[in-house]
């Protein structure tokens, strides 16, 4: 029965022994690609990979005890009798198995291509799904044509009304999927980068997660998850506050009381502040007299950081640091000053 839907010569020429060690070798040149490329991944990265590796090894024990077992069965066919009527089965079976662990393999070697340019934070599956998508449809039609004998084309051509009809559904869905394609085409951002999302009066500040078919996730300030669509994204103004090759700039302001030693005050902060661990050596902080009046005379001090997350953090400890140092000092810092008018005493005008 199996000779009526499956061409079974074409599908036992493909399980020769030479397609299923090339599958070997190709897992093999995986591993070493890992092994020597990738050394200075993060530790959540080297698990991650590994992790794949194990599934990929377990899919490929699977594929070599169905191999055996198809070859067994092949050659001992006189012998078996009835029983070798479940040939062709075991070997539909192996070659599908055979597809599946020929993805999962060329899926790795991206989703490793990928980790190359992102030793840090990782990188979006998206890509990496849309490459496996591609190719296990590529290799679908193609194993319906050569197994089964089915010609594709012009099965395509009678489903394009229905293909019109599934696209206008899917609009949302395909406008996002696009979206998040030109977004990593881009690489304007990556995971783990800190981005303001602009939109008319709309924005949304948080740190890169993930990126989806259909969205990209952020992590605010709060720990809270922010999704916001792949096509609000493209539309939107984005800033990157995480180009490793330019510091964000932070401030803090300091009122000391009027009369008090300014230099003294600025060399104070500056030496306070380089001793804080997250803050940039190069280029060093550095303050000056931004105001004064009558009661108070203002100095700021600038400085650069790393990790936009931490502004609010490393803020406090400049605070804190800068007000005990300056106190320590000696100097003093002006106070909130009233000014209270008594309407009585002035002047009543004639009616």
């Amino acid at each position: 029965m199996a000779e009526k839907f499956i061409k079974i010569q074409a599908l036992y020429g493909l399980l020769e022994l030479e397609p299923f060690i090339l599958l070997g070798c190709l897992i093999a040149i995986t591993w070493v690609f890992y092994k020597f490329f990738l050394r200075e991944a993060s530790e959540e990265r080297h698990r991650s990979l590994r992790n794949h590796f194990r599934t990929l090894l377990r899919h490929y024990v699977v594929l070599s005890f169905l191999f055996l077992v198809f070859i067994f069965l092949q050659t001992s066919e006189p012998q078996l009798g009835t029983l070798a009527k479940v040939t062709p089965y075991v070997a539909l079976v192996t070659f599908i198995w055979g597809n599946v662990v020929f993805v999962k393999t060329s899926r790795l070697i991206i989703l490793q291509y990928l980790f190359l340019g992102s030793m840090k934070h990782g990188v979006p599956l998206l890509l990496v799904n849309i490459f496996s998508l591609i190719l296990s449809i590529v290799l679908l039609f193609w194993g319906i044509t050569h197994v089964f004998g089915l010609e594709v084309g012009p099965l395509l051509a009678t489903s394009a009304a229905a293909s019109v009809i599934l696209g206008l559904a899917l609009q949302d869905t395909l406008g996002n999927l696009f979206a998040g394609i030109s977004l990593q085409v881009d690489r304007n951002f990556e995971i783990g980068d800190w981005l303001e999302v602009v939109s008319g009066i709309q924005k949304t500040t948080g740190q890169v997660r993930e990126i989806t078919w259909r969205s990209t996730t952020l992590v605010g300030f709060s720990d809270e998850l922010i999704t916001l669509p792949n096509r609000f994204m493209a539309n939107a103004t984005i800033s990157n506050f995480s180009p490793p090759e330019n510091p964000i700039v932070r401030r803090q302001i300091f009122r000391l009381a009027y009369g008090e030693n300014v230099e003294l005050a600025k060399q104070i902060l500056e030496r306070t502040v380089a001793g804080i661990g997250e803050i940039r050596g190069i280029p060093a902080p550095w303050a000056y007299v931004s105001d004064t009046n009558e009661h108070w005379i203002e100095v700021k001090i600038i400085y650069f950081i790393d990790n936009y997350g931490s502004q609010f953090n490393i803020g406090d400890k400049v605070y804190v640091r800068g007000v005990e140092a300056l106190r320590s000092a000696g100097l003093k810092l002006a106070r909130q000053t009233f000014e209270i008018s008594d309407r009585s005493a002035l002047p009543v005008e004639p009616t």
